[in-house]
This record gives C-alpha cells, sequence and structure tokens, in this order.
C-alpha cells in the first residue's frame, strides 16, 4: 500500500488546486522529542490565502449543488481511507505533535467519528414548512455559508481541524483550512490527501499551512463567511474582533482552566486516578486538562497521598522509539512557560510534591499543594503536566473557588453520591460538566464548547452543526401576483 503522505513528493507545496508551491517559501515541521526534521511543507501568506479563499468562493456554488448524498457518501469515502492508513496517520500525530501512541490512535477513532457523522448530516431535515395564509407554501430551508475559514491548533491536529472541516463539507460549504505550524502534516497535508483520494472537487478544500499572517488574511478576506478558530483565547479575540468588524460568523473554542471538584465523600484512591489523567494526558496540553483540583480538606491528605503517588510512577520520553506515559512538550517555549508558573508558585508559597523538574523537552509530572486562588498555578493556564491542588472547608467554599475563573468550558465533579454532584454541577459556571469522572471528554454528536474566556458557545455534533455551517433563507410561493392597493 502506497502511503497517504509522500514527504518528498509534496515536499514545500500546499494543496487546493492541486498542489503547488508557493513565493512565501516553506517551513520545516519538527519532531518535539528528538528536533529531527520530519518534512518540509509549503508555506501560506497573505497572498496565498487570498488567493485560496477566491477559488474557494469559485467552487463552492458546484459543491453546493451537488446531491447531499453525494457529498455524504464522499465523507464515508474519507473515512474508509483513513482505516485504510490508521497506522501511517498515527505515526504522524505521535512524530510531530509529541503524542503517546494511545494518544494518537484514540485521536484516528474520534476523526473517524467525525467523518462517520459527518455522512449523516444530510438525513436530517433541511428545513420547516411555515403556517401560511391559503395558495401560498411558506418555507424556511437551510443553506450553505459559503467559504469557510478554519483555523487549527498543534495539540490534537487532526481531530480539531477535522471536527470544523467535515461538517462545513457535507453541508455544501467550501474550506480553507489553515493548520498549526507545529503540526502541518497531521492536521494539514493529512486532511488534504484524505479528501483529495476520496474525490472532492478541485478548490472545494484548500490547505494552507502558516503563522499568524496567513491567519489574519483568512479571517479578513471578503471570501470568507465564517471562521471556526481553535486555539487561545488572545488569539481568538483577535479573530473574533475582525470577524465582526466585517459581520462574519465566528465559532471560537478557547483556552480552559478547568475545575476537577473532589467532595469528601469521594474515595480519594479512585479520584486520583482520575485526577492524574485529567492533569497529565498529553502532558496536560488539552483545553479540557484538569488544572485546578479543588479537593475538601476532609480526603484532602488522601488525594494528594494518591495523586502524588501515581504522578510518580509515570515515565516520560520519546513516544516512537519508547513506549512513556508522557511525551515532550511542543517546544522549548512551552517548556519556559511551565517553570515559570511552577517557579512562580512555589515563590508565593506553594509546594512541589512530585516533579518540578524536566530534561529537554520532557516535564516530570508535577503535583503542587498549598495553592491559593491568588497564584499562576491557579489564575493562568498551565498547558503542561501540572496538578495545583486547593483545599477548601466545603462545598460552598468549592463551587466558589471553582467559579472564580474567567474561563468556562468543563468541569468534574468526583463524589460518592450522584445527587449531591449533580447538585454542585448544576452551580458551575461551564459549557460542559462530568459527574463522576474528570475533565477531558468530546464525542462528535454533542454540543462542545465554552463560556466566557472558553469561547463564545457550544457547537459540533449532528444537529449543532446544522446551526453552525448553515444560514436560514426564509421563501414564500404562491400562484400569482397578488394585487395590492397601490
Amino acid at each position: 500500500m502506497t502511503r497517504l503522505v509522500d514527504p518528498a513528493g509534496l515536499r514545500g507545496k500546499v494543496y487546493g488546486d492541486g498542489w503547488r508551491t508557493t513565493a512565501a517559501g516553506t517551513a520545516d515541521t519538527v519532531e518535539p522529542a528528538t528536533g529531527a526534521t520530519l518534512a518540509t511543507v509549503g508555506l501560506a501568506g497573505a497572498a496565498e490565502v487570498r488567493a485560496a479563499a477566491a477559488s474557494a468562493a469559485r467552487a463552492q456554488p458546484g459543491w453546493a449543488a451537488t446531491p447531499p448524498a453525494e457529498r455524504a457518501e464522499l465523507m464515508r469515502a474519507a473515512a474508509r481511507l483513513l482505516e485504510e492508513h490508521r497506522a501511517e496517520v498515527v505515526e504522524w500525530i505521535v512524530r510531530e505533535g509529541g503524542a503517546v501512541v494511545p494518544k494518537a490512535e484514540a485521536e484516528v477513532d474520534a476523526v473517524l467519528d467525525e467523518l462517520w457523522v459527518a455522512a449523516s448530516l444530510h438525513t436530517q431535515p433541511h428545513g420547516h414548512l411555515l403556517p401560511s395564509v391559503p395558495g401560498r407554501h411558506s418555507v424556511a430551508r437551510r443553506l450553505p455559508l459559503g467559504v469557510v475559514g478554519v483555523i487549527s491548533p498543534w495539540n490534537f491536529p487532526l481531530l480539531l481541524g477535522m471536527r470544523a472541516v467535515a461538517p462545513a463539507l457535507a453541508l455544501g460549504n467550501a474550506v480553507v483550512l489553515k493548520p498549526d505550524l507545529h503540526t502541518p502534516v497531521s492536521g494539514g497535508l493529512v486532511v488534504a490527501r484524505l479528501f483529495e483520494e476520496a474525490g472532492l472537487p478541485a478548490g472545494v478544500l484548500h490547505v494552507l499551512p502558516g503563522g499568524a499572517e496567513a491567519g489574519a488574511a483568512l479571517t479578513e478576506s471578503p471570501d470568507t463567511a465564517m471562521i471556526a478558530f481553535t486555539g487561545s483565547t488572545a488569539v481568538g479575540r483577535l479573530i473574533g474582533e475582525t470577524a465582526g468588524r466585517a459581520l462574519k460568523r465566528v465559532s471560537l473554542e478557547l483556552g480552559g482552566n478547568n475545575a476537577l471538584i473532589v467532595l469528601d465523600d469521594a474515595d480519594p484512591g479512585t479520584a486520583a486516578s482520575a485526577g492524574a489523567f485529567g492533569a497529565f494526558f498529553h502532558q496536560g496540553q488539552v483545553c479540557m486538562t484538569a488544572g485546578r483540583h479543588i479537593v475538601l480538606e476532609r480526603v484532602a491528605d488522601a488525594y494528594v497521598e494518591h495523586l502524588t503517588r501515581r504522578a510518580e510512577r509515570l515515565s516520560t520520553g520519546d513516544p516512537w522509539t519508547a513506549k512513556p506515559d508522557l511525551g515532550p512538550l511542543v517546544d522549548a517555549a512551552q517548556r519556559e512557560r511551565v517553570e515559570r508558573i511552577v517557579r512562580e508558585s512555589v515563590a508565593a508559597g506553594a509546594r512541589v510534591r512530585t516533579g518540578g523538574t524536566g530534561e529537554g523537552p520532557f516535564y516530570r509530572p508535577t503535583v503542587l499543594t498549598g495553592v491559593t486562588p491568588r497564584m499562576p498555578a491557579f489564575t493562568e493556564e498551565i498547558f503542561g503536566p501540572v496538578a495545583p491542588v486547593v483545599v477548601v472547608p466545603d462545598v460552598e467554599t468549592a463551587v466558589a473557588v471553582a467559579n472564580d475563573c474567567a474561563y468556562g468550558l468543563t468541569a468534574g465533579v468526583l463524589t460518592g453520591s450522584p445527587e449531591r454532584g449533580l447538585a454542585v454541577a448544576e452551580r458551575l459556571g461551564t459549557g460542559i460538566v462530568h459527574v463522576n469522572d474528570q475533565t477531558i471528554g468530546d464525542d462528535a454528536v454533542v454540543p462542545f464548547g465554552g463560556r466566557g474566556a472558553s469561547g463564545n458557545g457550544s457547537r459540533h455534533g449532528v444537529l449543532h452543526s446544522w446551526d453552525e455551517f448553515t444560514q436560514w433563507q426564509w421563501m414564500t410561493v404562491q400562484g400569482a401576483v397578488p394585487a395590492y392597493p397601490f
């Protein structure tokens, strides 16, 4: 079987109206664990993005006119190709993104779900028959937006790009995808090759790796009707501001500083297992990471002891040549950020129970105790393998501390009583909440999203994708023009 992505054959190229080189030059994608160059991709600047958006706008009407069942079959074909090339795609996610193999395999499974769900969208109602006067049909129907710009991140590069690309295409839109330069292959070229091989017409999808200049051009382009962005809150605010001035639809899936509340009737050992996964999965580089462990004082000592022992058993290393529990941080800047937050929190009175050190791109799973709501480990999104523990006296304080945050993405409540957990969950200001589970969770059919600094609402999933990637048109039809008094 030939490879889906041939780095030599695609060297220095971007995808849109075929594979082509660009005037903006090239960029290397580097393996975080080793520093080795894995591939050289084409780099898009503002001119390339503007041209791609214009091309997509020309191609979109023909794609929208394609029967919905044919668009659905193309989604299924892309899913079958992903199944065939699973091992290769897993390798790219591991080596390019620093993921351990189980994380990469779970990401591929989630992308398959996204493609199959996108293929089902055409089975949903395309509109409504509305009440009207005799002799007149009044219909509300859903139409594609036009060109959707997708700006995706590096931490779940294939999933968080495909979560917008697949439903947007399935509903008749054209797409311009700008993957992050940390993961241009697993978040970009893989997507292009899947749809190219599945038979998507030229011009309907463009994949342009690029930096901030490309993202700004995509947001500003008069040919994009919507921007779907997943990334930092700071960048999301800029995109929202620019898109708002142009009256474009904007979908912002931003950061999180998520609370895991451990009530005093929870089993400390079981809770610590969930807490360790929520804090350390993918080196903590997940917007849904359990970034604040808020523990009632009656079980705090036991919880910290169990959490510390679990952290100490976890290994770090190159996820492609070994089988560690944690891989590398994505780059030196992220490592420096984690180190700064830990260092400043310790200076403010926090205590490192385990971890707090690293070697090269690897950082040890870290447990901090004595954390208070004014420390950086509490106020900032760490995006690293750090579990800050805040001890509180009662449930009222736990809820208040959990809500003392600009972010509102997800939360978890661990308890021996589901009813008690539900009562706490109903008071949390987050878009997602899990009773008796940690904070990380996603599904192709759920309304996913956050509040406040975490984004502008929940979206994705079957019915929710219709709301996100189409627009309503009211249309009336009658047999003859009525008489008017003018």
